[in-house]
């Protein structure tokens, strides 16, 4: 996982604009800067709201914490990004959008790629009555010894 970008580049912008118009998300001042600090240099990150806001602040980009959150929220909803949910109440939104397990490190409280080619599920439960599953989130939980 790469942290946040620290600066919005051109180069960065640009990028950040393909991926809104790839999801024919309108590219306000605030969803470009938050997609170039994302995913501007083409690395995959697992970010918190807070964590992104705190970088986007670090990048003086002006934008506050609800706005992060909303950003995030419709980012997700248009298929940019997924939502990885640790604890119930704690999310993290990953660029990465294939389906792959997650590791969480408790005593960082950072969130990263498993290998996918380790995990083999054999078999789930059968989905109740008038419902159907529509995906399996594997989130391992580590610490450090």
């Amino acid at each position: 996982m790469s942290k946040i970008a620290q600066v919005t580049t051109e180069e960065t912008l640009r990028c950040g604009a393909q991926w809104l118009a790839s999801a024919n998300l309108r590219p306000t001042r605030q969803r470009l800067a938050l997609a170039a600090l994302l995913i501007g240099d083409g690395e995959h990150r697992h970010v918190t709201a807070e964590g992104l806001h705190a970088g986007a602040q670090g990048a003086g980009e002006a934008v506050s914490l609800a706005t992060v959150y909303n950003t995030l929220r419709a980012f997700c909803e248009a298929g940019l990004m997924q939502e990885v949910t640790v604890d119930g109440s704690k999310s993290y939104f990953d660029t990465r959008m294939d389906d792959h397990p997650h590791f969480f490190w408790e005593d960082s409280h950072t969130l990263t790629d498993a290998p996918a080619h380790q995990l083999e599920i054999t078999r789930l439960p059968s989905a109740p009555e008038g419902a159907e599953i529509t995906s399996v989130d594997v989130v391992i939980r580590l610490r450090r010894r």
